[in-house]
């Protein structure tokens, strides 16, 4: 018998997500992995995976069936969560993509905010614009795991629909925080964020082109929360 095969660091952190048992869709499947070893290790038992192409829907499909859980899986050639009914998931992972493209996959369909679903979402850029998007309709972001992975940190947020205190600036660049949270990569995830935010302000204030002006105040205010956010974490932590 063939030994199941293995899933990266930032796809197995978002695996551990899952809640055994659910009815899940992968969205933007790629080689569906994912939902291939959620169903391997009887994490879940039905899953759609998605694309938006049909080269790495068919390499999915082809996996499914190399591994026997071809009848398990339903393959869609969609758009994001467009061929996909809102019944069919209860759970949504969406990963590998920008954050802003992410939060267009959310806002494209209706019932996207209905509170029977919940979100696992891996940006691979933009967190901050995931986290706006979040933050701003009418989702609570439950829980963000740090996962490194060669040299890159990658974020994962676990979201879902409901209503929270809105995100400050500084918390849209790096998360909400609380003393009792267990993540020990945050420190260097908050000198990581603070030091792309410096480099931010230091362009824009040299730029001489008026939409920037308007972003430069953005910027200084979420540089200068995030400090204040990575002195509360070392005081918490000495």
């Amino acid at each position: 018998m063939k030994r199941p095969f293995s899933l990266s660091p930032r796809l197995q952190a978002v695996a551990g997500l899952v809640p055994p048992g659910t009815a899940l869709a992968d969205v933007g499947t790629d080689h569906g992995r994912l939902p291939v070893w959620l169903i391997q290790h009887g994490l879940v038992e039905r899953a759609v995976a998605s694309d938006l192409r049909p080269g790495p829907l068919s390499r999915a499909q082809a996996l499914a069936e190399q591994w026997g859980v071809s009848g398990r899986i339903s393959f869609r050639l969609c758009d994001g969560l467009s061929g996909i009914a809102p019944e069919e998931a209860e759970t949504i992972t969406v990963t590998g993509m920008g954050g802003e493209t992410i939060a267009d996959i959310l806002n494209a369909v209706p019932w996207s905010a209905d509170p029977s679903h919940r979100y696992i979402l891996q940006p691979m850029s933009g967190q901050d614009g995931l986290r706006r998007y979040l933050s701003g309709h009418g989702f609570i972001i439950q829980k963000e795991v740090l996962v490194p992975e060669g040299e890159t940190l990658y974020v994962i947020l676990q979201a879902e629909p409901g209503e929270a205190p809105p995100l400050t600036e500084g918390e849209i660049w790096v998360g909400r925080q609380d003393r009792e949270m267990n993540s020990p990569l945050r420190g260097r995830y908050l000198d990581q964020e603070l030091r792309k935010l410096r480099r931010a302000v230091d362009g824009l204030a040299r730029s001489e082109r008026p939409e920037d002006h308007s972003r430069l105040s953005r910027y200084q205010l979420a540089a200068h929360e995030v400090a204040a956010l990575k002195e509360e974490w070392e005081q918490w932590h000495l």
